[in-house]
């Protein structure tokens, strides 16, 4: 009595898996492949002045990040986090987060 009941089970489930969907959103468009043209990499101008220099990020024309590399001292970044036009200094781009590492095997 199991084994009829079992197979007729997996029998279903398999044709249920194997029927196309029919219900496609007509909006899908299929996924680049490659690397991104010209459009979609960010601006980048380098002003050279008496101090040092700046490096300036734009992205569809707005101003997101300065790079200042100073003559004397290390380099530092100023970063509009909110788009609001207001630039906080950072020191470096690292975010500080680290994920756990741990070694599985070695060969």
């Amino acid at each position: 009595m199991r084994y009829p009941v079992l197979l007729l089970t997996l029998v279903l489930c398999g044709a249920a898996v194997a029927a196309p969907p029919d219900d496609r959103p007509p909006e899908l468009a299929p996924v680049p492949d490659g690397p991104p043209g010209p459009g979609d990499a960010p601006e980048v101008t380098i002003k050279p002045s008496a101090q040092g220099r700046v490096v300036e990020y734009r992205a569809n024309g707005r101003l997101y990040m300065l790079k200042v590399i100073p003559k004397v001292g290390k380099p530092y970044y100023l970063v509009d986090q909110k788009g609001d036009g207001q630039f906080a200094r950072q020191d470096s781009l690292d975010s500080g987060m680290r994920p756990p590492m741990w070694v599985i095997k070695e060969f």
